[in-house]
């Protein structure tokens, strides 16, 4: 389907515009300047790469509601409680996720640089946006990146039916002889929140399988399925659907080495104490656990032989016999990149739901916008 059909409801806007917006909008809620550019450069990389459900459709719901409630810390305070040669761990402090993230893949990048190889484990942590960006800085510094987050339960393990464990990202990043790195950037279950906030911006139900009941029935009521996945209702399939017959072990397994992967090796909560309420049904925070790896493959058989054999790879695949009605396959990354290509001369699609957010951050905070959608 073509961008224009897709987004037939939206405004295009310039993504320099949008990113200045984001930045103003959270210095106004109490983020600083320098760290605020950190979480706009973040949210923005989404919405170019076209992932929706995770660059300004978020500003609000996820970040700066957060501050307001008083569950999230606008003023980022990080700690290192622990520095060794390879690895290192920081606290968070229950910040801006974004800010302690990024200084982890660099930690990370500068360890790898020295040493081969480095990790950096994060505890106390919150949402830190879309896990390609980090992966991506690995890229760009001639590195394999690798990160995990886990988050608040919404994936119920197969054959079960209670939300336990988060969306769960396990993403990787590898650097090519292409215009464009290598990024898996995808959660651990068939769908996730962000995305069905999406479809409930489109007014759209929601495909069968991506959500079930506590009987174990299908759910599609989009609106619905929102509320109920924060009150343990409802809650997301494994990689690989319901049951086994499909995989369904394989996405509740790799979420599993998520979870343990960013609470274990910090020592950081997991599980239902990331469910964000507390026995009072009162909002707390979501003290979210991370992990960020770089590898340097100049260690192994040099970078550039890695990013030629990585590309060959890649372009074998894309150039595989396909499947009748198809005429192209895409590796990761292609997909994002192909959507950049396209937005860079468009801008950002913003369908109304979120005019209406922009122009009331816009009067809370009395900004000076002017919007041309009003």
């Amino acid at each position: 389907m073509a961008y224009e059909d897709a987004y037939k409801d939206c405004i295009w806007m310039d993504f320099a515009y949008l990113e200045k917006f984001m930045t103003d909008a959270l210095e106004a809620a109490g983020v600083p300047e320098k760290d605020a550019k950190i979480i706009g450069d973040v949210l923005i990389e989404s919405d170019k790469r076209g992932i929706d459900s995770h660059g300004i459709g978020r500003l609000k719901p996820i970040y700066i509601d957060r501050i307001q409630a008083g569950i999230l810390n606008p003023v980022t305070k990080i700690d290192v409680l622990k520095d060794d040669k390879t690895a290192a761990v920081l606290d968070g402090n229950n910040g801006m996720g974004h800010v302690v993230s990024h200084k982890a893949m660099e930690m990370a990048i500068a360890k790898a640089k020295e040493y081969g190889m480095g990790m950096v484990a994060v505890t106390n942590s919150t949402h830190y946006g879309i896990a390609g960006y980090y992966v991506t800085m690995a890229t760009q510094a001639g590195m394999i990146g690798i990160t995990g987050t886990n988050a608040r339960p919404s994936i119920a393990p197969t054959f079960g039916v209670e939300n336990m464990l988060g969306t769960n990202p396990l993403t990787f990043g590898m650097p090519t002889d292409e215009e464009f790195p290598f990024v898996l950037d995808c959660a651990t279950s068939v769908s996730q929140r962000g995305k069905i906030e999406v479809y409930g911006r489109a007014g759209k139900e929601l495909p069968k399988g991506w959500v079930i009941d506590e009987n174990g029935n299908t759910r599609t009521d989009t609106q619905q399925v929102l509320v109920d996945l924060t009150k343990g209702k409802a809650a997301l399939t494994p990689l690989g659907g319901l049951g086994d017959e499909t995989g369904g072990y394989k996405g509740f397994g790799y979420a599993t080495v998520v979870e343990i992967l960013c609470a274990a090796l910090q020592n950081g909560p997991f599980l239902k104490a990331l469910n964000g309420i507390d026995e009072n049904g009162k909002q707390i925070p979501y003290p979210l656990g991370h992990f960020f790896i770089a590898i340097d493959p100049e260690r192994f058989m040099g970078l550039e032989v890695f990013k030629k054999v990585t590309g060959g790879i890649l372009r074998e695949l894309r150039a595989s016999r396909k499947a009748p009605g198809h005429d192209r396959i895409y590796t990761a990354g292609e997909k994002e990149h192909l959507a950049w290509l396209y937005r860079k001369e468009h801008g950002c699609p913003v369908p109304p739901s979120l005019q209406k957010v922009m122009i009331d951050l816009r009067n809370h905070y009395k900004m000076d916008y002017k919007f041309d959608f009003e």
